[in-house]
């Protein structure tokens, strides 16, 4: 270790130098403010894409080919939304020998095919925001409801095989891009035995459709007949991978039908909707969980689809400001749709804890990232752990000004924890009654019915899965719950709600289980003490920063579950790097709950929604039709009084345990204590003036490709998916070198 002293002296003093928090007592009582406008201009073309489209070397990923002796290139262009048809932008790919397969609405984009050679050109248009390489995806009472405290007397009791007394998700929609749902399964009928899959499509191999879809007014033929085309509920295999099922049962299963094993899921009232993205062994393309998107954001007012859970990831190098995922993530959330994500499953390395492996689109600052924790075989919260696989923060991405700078993100996630080792629930097999196949996770990990022979029957079918891709859906279930009790509330405030009543686990730090683990219980009582009309002031514009937000008086934050009474985190993550608490963050109306608002770092985006105009079978404002996004105008983001936390945690330092690396349980004790300060003026967007970069790691020594060693913390730069894929997050795909968790989880 000798020769490496020279390094790790260096590396110390200069983190010791780069003071990241730079707030003093006197600019905080002042008020803060942030610069309206970002990075100026950036590097278009994705790093991975540039990398491979110039290389000479054979193509080692799926989205680049030598083709006609030229090559060639599967991307994803973003435009800038000034031509929501993207007639001139489709054009000049044709002229340049490329080949357009796919127009997106949520995202303003197209699926291309075109010669790498080509890419410059692309990159000089003005209206091209970024180019990306079109990614492969992949896959990523009951003790679920013990352990996250769904069946206290303030959520719900159960009261027998088909029936439960309270909050059980009912009324609401949760879209799962997934693999499929094996709807025939008893986990998803109602207490009548009805299903409560209410709509299945496929979207695999079907995004070319979209280019056209997307231009299809709604109730029109031409779109009926595309709704047609994609109707996946007659399949005999409707999920032949297993995941999509086993996700959908964790979410809003029903499963006290087996009264010796109860696997019922957080919100067994809920109705399922089925978007099949993935294919049969786990993977998928950018391209089709895009469409997915634009499917469930156009269709989220007739189902009532209100949350989207995304139990995949996508490796990506992009920032969250040009990665395409993450801006179609973002245009969800906008249109007023709660996005749950998988943080991943790539926590550690040979062994070792590994930091900064969030992928996409978990590494966006509004959608909600969750990691997997541990429940140790118990229904006691006391004795849970995060997983070693469940992937660590900050978020590594990172964007390329125009002179090759990169700036990497370092947002703080994931935002929580839920239950995601070892979890059981339905199994899927085909639809051949009596005695169905068994999914290809099974064929190929036996291991995941270990110990299930005697609950194994057709439509009855169990199996164990272990992965964030399993937490994602607990959350997804909670979101559900929440939303069932109080329907008035933003995508942002069910976020803030979620991460102030967790639970920190002990020594944990921010970027192992973000504001702690899931708390059910806590998160309905807060929500239920909220206005319900909330959302539809904000999408009407009529209310304003500190406007009270509560009906009722708040709740006392502490929990009491399974006998165990714990105190909540009272912290909430805003802009991806600073920490604040506060009951002012629930009594007055914070300009953050805008769902249209993105705030990462130092930047903040707008997204703008244009609608279908109304008609004979569409009501005004109802269907979305294109998104723009761009730099948010100067105005307020939080209001004066909230408590602000960041200076607390002091510079990043995994030896100190200060920073990211501060226990989030210290944090809590702190802001629980009366520490922090109350902002005088708040937080203000205005031009001139940056916030204070926040808790974020200094970028220290860089090393080799970009892994930035300091005090032995290794950090991925960027996840780096096996060839690219878009990972479903319970099982295989590389980051680098090195696998992922099994499925079958750990000890």
């Amino acid at each position: 270790m000798g020769f490496l002293t020279p390094f790790i002296v260096l590396i110390e003093r200069r983190l010791r130098s780069l003071t990241i928090v730079l707030l003093s007592l006197l600019t905080l009582a002042s008020g803060l403010t942030v610069q309206a406008g970002g990075q100026g201009k950036h590097r278009k073309v994705a790093r991975d894409l540039e990398i491979a489209a110039s290389s000479a070397l054979t193509p080692g990923h799926r989205w680049v080919r030598v083709q006609g002796g030229r090559r060639m290139v599967d991307a994803v262009i973003v435009g800038d939304g000034s031509d929501p048809e993207m007639k001139a932008l489709r054009a000049h790919v044709q002229r340049l020998g490329g080949t357009v397969h796919a127009r997106f609405s949520s995202v303003s984009a197209l699926s291309v095919t075109m010669p790498a050679a080509a890419l410059k050109a692309i990159d000089d248009r003005a209206d091209v925001e970024s180019v990306s390489p079109n990614r492969t995806t992949r896959r990523a009472a009951s003790v679920l409801e013990q352990v996250t405290g769904a069946v206290t007397g303030n959520v719900r009791t159960a009261t027998g095989a088909t029936t439960y007394s309270g909050l059980d998700g009912s009324g609401i929609g949760i879209a799962v891009l997934d693999s499929g749902v094996m709807a025939a399964h008893q986990h998803f009928t109602n207490a009548s035995g009805s299903p409560r899959v209410t709509r299945q499509v496929n979207l695999v191999g079907k995004a070319s459709n979209a280019l056209a879809a997307s231009a299809m007014a709604p109730g029109s033929t031409e779109r009926l007949a595309f709704e047609s085309s994609i109707d996946y509920s007659s399949a005999a295999v409707p999920d032949a991978y297993g995941h999509g099922s086993h996700v959908a049962a964790v979410a809003a299963g029903r499963g006290s039908y087996q009264s010796a094993f109860d696997t019922t899921g957080v919100a067994p009232g809920a109705s399922i909707i089925d978007v099949r993205v993935l294919s049969a062994d786990g993977s998928g393309n950018l391209a089709d969980v895009l469409a997915g998107i634009d499917w469930v954001i156009y269709n989220a007012k007739q189902y009532n689809i209100r949350v989207l859970n995304m139990s995949l990831s996508a490796g990506s190098t992009e920032s969250w400001q040009t990665d395409p995922l993450a801006r179609a993530a973002r245009s969800a959330t906008a249109a007023g749709i709660t996005v749950v994500a998988a943080a991943g499953n790539f926590g550690q390395i040979s062994g070792a804890t590994t930091f900064g492996t969030i992928g996409s689109p978990g590494h966006d600052p509004s959608v909600i990232t969750v990691g997997s924790s541990h429940m140790q075989g118990t229904v006691s919260r006391g004795d849970d752990t995060v997983n070693g696989f469940s992937s660590r923060g900050p978020s590594r991405a990172a964007l390329v000004d125009g002179n090759g700078v990169r700036t990497i993100d370092n947002l703080i996630k994931p935002d929580l924890v839920a239950p995601g080792n070892r979890v059981y629930s339905a199994g899927a097999t085909s639809v051949a009654s009596p005695a169905g196949t068994w999914n290809n996770l099974v064929a190929a990990n036996p291991g995941l019915i270990d110990g299930l022979s005697t609950y194994q029957s057709y439509g009855r079918t169990l199996m164990m899965l272990s992965g964030t891709s399993v937490a994602a859906p607990v959350v997804s279930g909670a979101v559900a719950l929440i939303l069932q009790a109080n329907p008035g509330l933003t995508p942002p405030m069910v976020k803030a709600i979620l991460q102030y009543s967790a639970q920190p686990l002990p020594n944990a730090s921010f970027v192992e289980q973000g504001a702690g683990a899931l708390n059910v219980d806590g998160a309905v009582r807060l929500a239920k003490a909220l206005r319900t009309d909330t959302a539809a002031k904000v999408a009407a514009g009529t209310i304003v920063a500190g406007q009270t937000i509560n009906a009722f008086a708040l709740p006392t934050p502490s929990s009491t579950i399974n006998g165990q009474t714990f105190n909540w985190s009272q912290v909430v993550f805003v802009g991806g790097r600073q920490i604040v608490g506060g009951s002012d963050l629930f009594t007055k109306f914070q300009p953050i709950y805008d769902p249209r608002l993105s705030w990462g770092g130092h930047t903040v985006r707008r997204t703008t929604v244009s609608y279908w105009p109304a008609s004979a079978t569409v009501a005004a404002a109802t269907v979305p039709m294109s998104f723009i996004e761009a730099q948010a105008p100067n105005g307020s983001l939080l209001t004066a009084g909230v408590r602000w936390g960041t200076s607390l945690a002091g510079t990043s330092s995994k030896l100190a345990r200060t920073g990211v690396f501060l226990p989030t349980a210290t944090m809590a004790g702190w802001m629980a204590s009366g520490s922090g300060i109350s902002l005088a003026t708040g937080v203000v967007l205005s031009e001139g003036v940056v916030l204070s970069e926040g808790v974020v790691l200094s970028e220290g020594v860089v090393l080799s490709e970009g892994v930035v060693l300091s005090e032995g913390v290794v950090l991925s730069e960027g996840v780096v998916l096996s060839e690219g894929v878009v990972l479903s997050e319970s099982t295989s795909g590389l980051v680098r070198s090195s696998a992922v968790a099994s499925p079958l989880g750990e000890p």
